[in-house]
């Protein structure tokens, strides 16, 4: 069921009708109806739906035997057992068909008659999104932070809670426990700021990050036929394009679940306003970031055990990032590169700009910084948009020639290159004015006749400049794929 879909609105709607008349002791059961005819609707291969049980059967059980005994060590031997099931399932569902053509291609190499060509693997929608989350739970349980839910069915609800379960954000059980089960009342302010999200978010992915897609895939799809200014124009169309697809699919998400008066993690935080790459990571995909910190950077010993664990630890997050982002060797270059810059601005903030003696608060350098910043990101986004590394490297290499050829030429007409200039400049001034108040709130303090005039201003934007064009597919959030 695609979230901006008119199925998804008519879905929701449906639900909230129901779900403030329901009684409110059983609202959770409720919401446990709504993702299971969510992921029905999501799907129609049987297999999607054993895997889906799995990852709930294994987490629910492990996390229950580890609050039934009684030792530390036993409660660790089947936190080990539990995490490396769910690890495994996500390895075998998502990276089998890499491992396959790699080891396909070494045995062409070796002269070893091996065929993976006939090999076929489904893999879930959302995967590893919540086969994350169900890990985290049972880590939680095992450090005695939570206690385990006896109730399989809160148990389901709270791996497969419908907004959540494609594209994240990544919940906590300690968290959720508060917001799942509990009861909600009819609140006008939730249904109204949270219909003004999903609104945003249709913005975000339909007028925006559709256009810029046209322009980034051009020049990735074609990039024999361009050079010099054209490859950064890709690499910032598709940095672009990446965070409203993202951004936007997580409006809709977080704003679905505020109707519900179920609040979900922020995910972003106007990241491209960011002076480094490591503050850059805490405004990107922020609940990400807080899962691997907690469940993998904090393990290896973080930044505790002196300079040289800590970039090699920096480097583990990173190359980890890269590979649950995607099955090329591409993604894994990506997430490189992003280590590489995070141990370079721990090194500079810890040895060299101490030394050195300038106004850091200087306007300048803070726009140097921000400049700098994004031109790193989106440096290291060729390789996580180019299909294979040669790819990447040979962009890279044509980006000297400064050929101004076919500048323009990037498959928007004018009309729509007008709009999408306009869309980024509102989008560009919403996103300054974020950094100091909550846009929702202001607009609910003005005048009601100039509140409606703003939302149904948008809505009409959206439906005459929503980019509904050939080859548009609904389903198409990025992250939906990882």
């Amino acid at each position: 069921m695609a979230l901006t879909s008119s199925l998804f609105l008519t879905f929701l709607v449906l639900l909230l009708f129901i779900y403030y008349v329901f009684p409110k002791k059983m609202q959770w059961i409720l919401l446990l109806i709504a993702s299971l005819i969510f992921i029905a609707f999501s799907t129609s291969n049987i297999s999607v739906y054993i895997y889906l049980l799995l990852a709930v059967l294994v987490s629910y059980a492990g996390a229950n035997l580890i609050g039934f005994v009684k030792t530390r060590k036993s409660k660790k031997i089947i936190q080990a057992i539990t995490v490396t099931i769910l690890v495994l399932q996500l390895i075998a569902l998502k990276y089998i068909n890499l491992i396959g053509t790699t080891s396909a291609g070494i045995a062409n190499l070796l002269k070893i008659n091996f065929n993976w060509e006939n090999v076929s693997i489904v893999v879930p929608l959302g995967i590893s999104f919540y086969t994350l989350i169900a890990i985290g739970y049972v880590i939680d349980v095992g450090r005695e932070k939570v206690l385990s839910q006896k109730n399989i069915l809160k148990h389901i609800l709270f791996v497969l809670y419908f907004p959540q379960l494609t594209s994240g954000p990544f919940t906590r059980y300690p968290e959720m426990e508060k917001e799942l089960y509990i009861t909600h009342k009819f609140d006008f302010k939730n249904i109204s700021f949270g219909f003004q999200r999903i609104l945003w978010g249709f913005f975000k992915k339909l007028v925006i990050s559709e256009r810029l897609a046209v322009i980034a895939n051009t020049i990735f799809n074609n990039y024999t036929q361009y050079s010099g200014i054209n490859i950064i124009i890709g690499a910032v169309a598709f940095t672009l394009q990446l965070y409203t697809d993202f951004s936007g699919c997580m409006d809709i998400v977080l704003g679905a679940s505020k109707t519900l008066g179920v609040s979900l993690p922020e995910n972003f935080d106007t990241p491209l306003f960011s002076k480094s790459i490591p503050e850059f990571w805490r405004r990107w995909h922020i609940t990400l970031g807080a899962w691997f910190r907690e469940y993998l950077y904090f393990p290896l010993g973080g930044s505790k055990k002196g300079n040289l664990r800590t970039y090699i630890n920096l480097m583990i997050i990173f190359l980890v990032s890269g590979i649950w982002h995607g099955t090329a060797w591409t993604f894994l270059v990506w997430g490189a590169l992003n280590g590489i810059y995070s141990v370079i601005d721990r090194v500079i903030n810890k040895k060299i700009s101490p030394k050195l003696n300038f106004n850091r608060e200087n306007i300048f350098y803070k726009f140097w910084q921000i400049i700098s910043t994004f031109a790193l990101t989106c440096f290291a986004f060729i390789f996580f948009r180019a299909e294979t590394i040669m790819q990447a490297v040979n962009m890279i290499k044509s980006i000297a020639t400064f050929n101004f050829a076919n500048v323009g030429k990037y498959g928007l007409s004018k009309i729509d290159f007008v709009i999408l200039c306009i869309s980024i400049l509102a989008l560009f001034i919403i996103s300054i004015i974020k950094q100091k108040n909550n846009v929702r709130e202001m607009i609910s303090k003005k005048p009601i006749y100039l509140r409606y005039a703003i939302w149904i201003c948008l809505i009409m934007v959206i439906v005459i400049f929503g980019y509904y064009g050939i080859g548009y597919d609904a389903t198409s959030f990025l992250y939906q794929k990882f």
